[in-house]
């Protein structure tokens, strides 16, 4: 910038609370505001209108107003601006990109800027509490500077700097917003606008430039907020020059969503970009999600996706990734083209050294020549700057887009790599656990969703746009920084309350459509939402009695015989299969398994054990292997009750700290499954809470739940990769066998698992403070279970336990159906297929059952339907039909490979 400079007349009107539009803020009350005034208290906005003249005998080309609002700390995490023109968002403001060109004599424009506040992610206590700072009436920022200036060409596109072109890099602009963190999503909104009406005027300038978003989500808060924005992006599309990229709805979390949410994030997000830009894109976009579960391949080639992007594995804290180019292959097999760029960045700046070592890092060159570069400012930081591009041009790298380099990349590579399972993330373990209230609710709205659509199908309702919203209320909160615990406060506030929304929308959804089903009367109703027939417990009056519920159907209870209870005494409960003893302070001291002849447990059991968590940098995302250097076991124990009948059990109550646990362990009449129902006022700080079972089972791997599927994972630590794997993430169980007898624990809504040796922990609750200072803070309810079993986990009965505890059965009074009638929706003849989903289709009145192979083995099913089916068909995710298939009698005949997940689309 040369020195030629003019002050420019700068008028501001504050607004706090959320934002005003254009139309309502230009209205305002504007007050005189000059270089070195303070500005903007946390979270408000301040709209300054900027006027001025280009003085007469001042640069013809070349001049800018230039801004600095305040800018201080990284990029993306400081204050921001929009710039508005004739009424229109014009281009963003922030630190990488704080001028704006003039086009004539007059300036006459308003800048909408945002006083975001920094939040933390470790350091000193307290950290700030983004609600708490809102409220601040001190101003955050200091305006430094708002005069004319001219800027020069940010280079003359010499090739004297090209780089050896035996490596082929493909550059591709990229501007990473994570749609809620250190900021929430209402903010995430003007971040993506801000940086987006950036990059159209690059676009502009720049004909050979390419930039590619991801988020099908952040496209439609454009669509209805921003209009003009996105008329010009749905041209830059149409033009090849903006590349949408992604395929699910957010870059969501891949750990903890169930594989039916995994499923919908891929359909709503392909179906929008498909929608309205008559374009699908087949990659799969997520580099920055803390670890990938081992059938992601198998999903991304269902839903019409051949590549794999991410880099965050560069991150990892023992064992950095061997390849950047190679094949990933599911558990069932499939093979996905995967590519790591090897600047292991996404947000490069293409200095030249970054992008020489991008090259020399490349692990692959035996294999492929070719390499993405990923370049551009992200979090609101506007994206690429125009020296980034000039940078482009002078080493010679070719801008471009990323589906070209994917098809160019996977037709030219040979010999690669194959890397089988998982793509287990060595950092960030502390995600499984924290914020535990918002994973319980995922967890609730989710098998909430799931009924709501198959009682639906059953009851021929439709309520396709409430489904839908309430989905969509569920899949944002799935972003890979609100589902794992490591935002603000302030997205916790919101993320609770729409998930709990979209959870009650579902279950009022699924009461109605039961209501219809049932009718009324004088019977009782009992409806199971899992795919297996349910013999169990349910309360009628003050009784427990045994229920006997068709899979996915209902049935009208009608008494059963007598049968023995459980027997309860100070020290004890038992039932026909097992003993269970505990001590003076409701430890477990025995599980004896009076059909298997043996004991379980090998040291005492149930056992809550509290640990120092202290992580050294990232506070709400890592635990660190030092926490299991100390622990204090957790045996005070207060006032026991037990009852009996046919639901044995006691209930207790433990103090610690400034905390209080109560639990109600159970055992129902003729179950292995001890029930562990738990409520915690939680008031710790930098702790974690486990609970631990020793038992008398070793084997070299664990068996852990996954979305559609299961993995082993080693129990021992002898080698790095083991080592790395102290806290892993499951679904809901693991098992620990070693072919003769298991153990399984099972949850309904944690996911932090760690078992080494024959010990077999989950971890229950966090407590860090960075960048919440209040996380976790408050109630908590869950439940656990511990399964003992002869045998195979898979024969055994775990994954239905699992399902069981998850999917409590449904009971209705004063029904109207016949005493003794039941119904099932669908029924499958092998224990081996499990049905994760029944849906109406999105473009039709057709049922869609989504069903899966569950024991990693071949089966052929039968799959039986009372819905009305004329034609089936073999779909894939987007219910696209693939293959039609016979039906006969109201029976589709079905070959499963090992975990395969099929999709049926069932005509009337």
């Amino acid at each position: 910038m040369r020195p030629e400079r003019v002050p420019l007349e700068l008028t501001a009107y504050g607004v706090r609370g959320e934002p005003i539009p254009y139309d309502e803020a230009v209205q305002g009350p504007f007050a005189p505001i000059h270089v070195g005034d303070p500005w903007g208290p946390p979270w408000s906005t301040t709209w300054f209108h900027v006027r001025g003249r280009v003085p007469d005998g001042y640069a013809e080309q070349g001049v800018v107003a230039v801004f600095d609002l305040g800018f201080d700390g990284p990029t993306g995490f400081t204050c921001e601006a929009q710039a508005w023109k004739d009424g229109k968002p014009w281009r963003g403001v922030d630190p990488n990109h704080r001028w704006l060109p003039i086009d004539g004599r007059e300036i006459d424009f308003y800048l909408e800027a945002a006083a975001n506040p920094r939040a933390t992610e470790a350091g000193p206590e307290p950290s700030l509490s983004m609600l708490a700072v809102r409220q601040s009436p001190e101003p955050a920022f200091v305006l430094r500077q708002a005069e004319l200036g001219i800027r020069e060409s940010p280079g003359d596109g010499s090739t004297d700097l090209r780089l050896d072109t035996s490596h082929r890099i493909t550059a591709v602009g990229h501007a990473h917003i994570d749609t809620a963190w250190e900021w929430p999503i209402r903010e995430a909104k003007r971040k993506v606008a801000r940086s987006w009406s950036t990059q159209l005027a690059l676009l502009d300038q720049y004909p050979d430039y390419v930039f590619a978003a991801s988020q099908p989500l952040q496209y439609s808060w454009m669509k209805e907020s921003y209009p003009d924005i996105y008329r010009r992006v749905k041209e830059k599309v149409a033009a090849g020059r903006w590349e949408p990229v992604g395929a699910m709805w957010v870059e969501a979390d891949c750990n903890l969503p169930s594989g039916e949410s995994l499923v919908r994030q891929l359909l709503h997000g392909k179906r929008f970009f498909t929608r309205e830009f008559g374009y699908e894109t087949r990659i799969l976009w997520l580099p920055d999600v803390f670890g990938y579960p081992g059938n992601l391949p198998q999903l991304m080639a269902e839903a019409g996706c051949d590549s794999f992007l991410t880099q965050k594995l560069s991150w990892n804290d023992t064992n950095k990734p061997e390849h950047h180019t190679f094949m990933w292959e599911g558990i069932d097999g499939t093979r996905i083209f995967t590519h790591f760029p090897p600047a292991d960045t996404y947000n490069g700046d293409f200095s030249r050294e970054e992008v020489e070592q991008s090259v020399r890092n490349f692990k692959d060159g035996g294999s492929s020549n070719m390499s993405l570069y990923l370049f551009g400012w992200g979090d609101g930081g506007g994206g690429p700057q125009p020296e980034m591009i000039e940078s482009a041009h002078r080493l010679g790298v070719t801008l471009g887009r990323a589906s070209d380099f994917f098809e160019a990349a996977s037709a030219q590579a040979h010999d690669l790599t194959t890397s089988v399972g998982e793509l287990y993330f060595e950092l960030h373990r502390g995600t499984y656990t924290s914020q535990s209230r918002i994973k319980r609710l995922n967890r609730v709205a989710q098998e909430a969703l799931r009924q709501a659509e198959m009682w639906s199908v059953a009851a021929n309702t439709r309520r396709r746009p409430e489904l839908d919203k309430a989905w969509k209320g569920v899949l944002i909160n799935q972003f890979h920084d609100i589902l794992p615990g490591s935002s603000i406060d302030w997205v916790y506030e919101e993320a609770e309350r729409d998930v709990a929304v979209a959870a009650e929308r579902a279950t009022g959804v699924g009461r109605d459509a039961i209501s219809s089903i049932a009718g009324h009367g004088s019977t009782t109703t009992v409806f199971n939402a899992t795919s297996h027939e349910r013999r169990e417990l349910i309360r009628v009056g003050t009784e427990d009695v045994r229920a006997v519920v068709p899979a996915c159907g209902w049935t009208v209870y009608v008494p059963g015989p007598a049968e023995p209870e459980v027997m309860v005494s100070e020290r004890s409960l038992e039932n026909e299969r097992l003993r269970v003893e505990w001590d003076e302070r409701a430890v477990l001291t025995s599980i004896w398994d009076k059909e298997a002849d043996r004991e379980v447990l090998s040291g005492p059991g149930n056992l809550l054990q509290l640990h120092d968590d202290n992580p050294t940098r990232w506070d709400a995302w890592d635990l660190d292997v030092a926490y299991r250097d100390s622990w204090t076991e957790l045996t005070d124990v207060g006032v026991i009750h037990r009852r009996g009948g046919l639901r044995g059990g006691i209930g207790f109550q433990r103090r610690f700290g400034s905390s209080t646990v109560v639990q109600t362990m159970s055992l129902d009449a003729g179950s292995r499954v001890i029930r562990f129902q738990t409520e915690v006022e939680w008031r710790e700080r930098h702790k974690i809470l486990k609970v631990a079972f020793p038992v008398t089972v070793s084997s070299p791997e664990a068996t852990y739940e996954i979305q559609f599927g299961h993995l082993r994972r080693p129990t021992h630590e002898d080698d790095p990769r083991a080592r790395a794997m102290f806290e892993v993430c499951a679904q809901r169980w693991a098992d620990l066998g070693d072919g003769g007898y298991g153990v399984a624990l099972l949850n309904d809504c944690k996911h932090g698992y760690d078992i080494h040796g024959s010990v077999m922990r989950l971890s229950l609750l966090r407590a860090p403070t960075h960048p919440d200072p209040n996380a976790d803070q408050g109630f908590h309810q869950f439940t656990y279970a511990l399964m003992p079993h002869p045998g195979d986990f898979r024969e055994a009965g775990v994954i239905e336990a699992a399902e069981n505890l998850n999917s409590p059965l449904h009971v209705i009074f004063e029904t109207g159906l016949v005493p003794g009638t039941s119904r099932s929706l669908v029924e499958i003849d092998t224990r081996e297929a499990i049905v994760e989903a029944i849906k109406r289709a999105e473009d039709s009145d057709a049922a869609i059952v989504r069903l899966y192979e569950a024991w990693g083995r071949s089966c052929h099913a039968q799959v039986r339907t009372t819905l009305s089916a004329s034609r089936a068909y073999l779909c894939d995710l987007l219910e696209r039909e693939v293959e039609e298939l016979p039906v006969r009698d109201g029976v589709v005949e079905l070959d499963l490979t090992p975990f395969k997940v099929l999709t049926l689309k069932l005509e009337r």
